[in-house]
């Protein structure tokens, strides 16, 4: 519990500096961090399925068919 609210700390520290030094309001420094998160986790989700072994071994077997 106490970890928990020592993180949930820093983490607000951390929005509240980037903010400042940015010029921005805290909620847009949020709000576009989130944004940034699901579009790598999108990215990163793609290309694990691109390079996935078994789908590259099918791949590779119907090319030599």
């Amino acid at each position: 519990m106490l970890m928990l609210s020592i993180v949930r700390a820093l983490h607000n520290l951390a929005i509240w500096a980037l903010a400042r030094s940015l010029n921005m309001p805290e909620p847009l420094v949020h709000d576009t961090g989130v944004f940034v998160v699901v579009q790598v986790q999108t990215i990163e989700s793609r290309i694990g399925k691109a390079l996935c072994p078994t789908r590259l071994f099918r791949q590779l077997r119907s090319w030599f068919r």
